[in-house]
């Protein structure tokens, strides 16, 4: 395997049964009960924000972006990434998350954040939010929320729990309804 065959695609759905078994080996069943899964539970990922890394017709890495709120704020999460253990620490990762954040910025996002180690995302332009800015639904330890700023400020607008964009949409027209 050369780096050179590596192919960074737009996700489609005929990729999902691949990348669940990629987020399955990564992160096992454990994952659903994270605080990022319960965001996701909320409405479905943007696929034209998403994707994946081909070695010919196997896909052995994937990124998904789900657009969320919190307050006033609306931004993106950045997860799961994953990689399959043979492709570890050849910066396919690395490269799927700046493909991400490209995407992202072009179609006028205004911020991205995620649940990370800050080690491996800070020199990819991700810093803390500072802590009780923002909540998750399920426990999450305050030093891995990062996030990343495409319009400068737009973090600021992000505050308290943290959902899918589709679960405040849906909230808010409630509330018009009252």
């Amino acid at each position: 395997m050369s780096l050179a065959d590596v192919k960074y695609l737009p996700e489609t759905p005929a990729h999902d049964p691949e990348i669940e078994a990629i987020n399955d080996e990564a992160f096992g069943p454990g994952r659903f009960v994270l605080g990022a899964y319960k965001i996701r539970e909320g409405g479905p990922h943007e696929r034209a924000l998403s994707f994946v890394a081909v070695d010919g017709d196997i896909v052995v890495a994937s990124v998904r972006m789900t657009r969320i709120a919190a307050g006033a704020g609306r931004a993106l999460m950045l997860g799961p990434l994953a990689v399959r253990p043979a492709y570890k620490n050849l910066g396919i990762g690395r490269r799927l998350v700046a493909i991400a954040l490209e995407v992202a910025a072009k179609a006028g996002m205004p911020a991205v954040m995620l649940v990370g180690d800050e080690p491996y995302y800070g020199p990819l332009g991700f810093k803390r939010i500072p802590r009780g800015q923002i909540s998750m639904p399920r426990p999450v330890d305050p030093d891995r929320l990062l996030s990343h700023e495409i319009v400068p400020g737009a973090m600021a607008q992000l505050v308290g729990e943290v959902c899918h964009a589709d679960q405040a949409r849906i909230a808010a027209q409630i509330a018009a309804m009252a």
